[in-house]
């Protein structure tokens, strides 16, 4: 059980091990937050979670769960019932994005993402979203994407899922107006992550992208954060990126897809 100090509240950050995972759980520890930390190993995140514990003197809690497996958001949740730990915070952060052309795309590939990017982060949310609603507080954190705003070829399916994410998410943080619980979409563009690299070593074409458009992964933790904290419902990191989002709704539906279309089939 994890013993709180008066005010003290628990975060449950999943794909914790590497990238904006990680760095959001840095942000919720030096927040004041105890953690409960998620992913698939747990090598990884014990290792981390030994750092956190020291860094800041907080208690940390390591759960090793693949979420993209039917009921695993449930397990989960019913070993923390028994643990009697509550959690306060909720940061669907676990994801995967596989680039490629979709008719080139095996099922197995296409289903993952759907698996864990949709299904994971829902159970999860349905897990522990009635809870915080019935305390009266809490909040959701969701990492979606810039993808979710438009058409994104050669990344069809992740595209896809993460436009579910900001549509969940939006919707959600109406239904619960009022009632305590917050509700954030957090949606970076290209960020320096292991997702990124190893994308890159699929494809020689991402990794020739200039460094301006390619996010530092503390930053986008640290507005992530900021906006789940001020119960914000979706923020973009980055000045480039927000443009490109503005823009991207402001134009024509058709003339979106096109543009998208050309860019998108030049890095196949």
């Amino acid at each position: 059980m994890i013993s709180k100090g008066k005010g003290t509240q628990t975060a449950l950050i999943t794909g914790a091990s590497s990238g904006i995972g990680e760095s959001l759980a840095r942000c919720f520890a030096r927040g004041g937050h105890d953690l409960v930390l998620v992913a698939r190993s747990d090598d990884k995140l014990n290792a981390l979670a030994k750092a956190l514990a020291g860094e800041f003197g907080l208690q940390v809690v390591v759960l090793a769960a693949d979420l993209s497996t039917p009921k695993a958001a449930a397990a989960l949740a019913g070993r923390l019932k028994r643990r009697r730990i509550e959690i306060d915070v909720l940061v669907n952060n676990a994801g995967v994005m596989e680039h490629g052309a979709f008719a080139r795309m095996t099922p197995q590939r296409v289903q993952r993402m759907i698996d864990l990017n949709v299904s994971g982060l829902t159970a999860m949310t349905s897990q522990f979203a009635p809870g915080m609603a019935a305390r009266g507080r809490g909040r959701i954190l969701n990492v979606a994407s810039i993808a979710a705003f438009q058409p994104v070829p050669g990344l069809a399916t992740y595209a896809a899922t993460k436009a579910y994410v900001l549509s969940l998410t939006e919707s959600l943080a109406e239904e619960l107006r009022g009632s305590g619980v917050t509700v954030t979409a957090l949606c970076p563009g290209i960020t320096a992550t292991p997702m990124l690299d190893k994308a890159a070593e699929a494809n020689a074409q991402l990794a020739k992208l200039p460094d301006i458009l390619i996010g530092d992964v503390d930053a986008v933790a640290a507005e992530g954060y900021s906006a789940c904290m001020s119960g914000e419902v979706i923020r973009v990191p980055g000045l480039l990126n927000r443009a490109a989002t503005v823009a991207g709704r402001a134009t024509p539906k058709w003339l979106l897809r096109r543009i998208a279309g050309v860019v998108g089939r030049s890095a196949l």
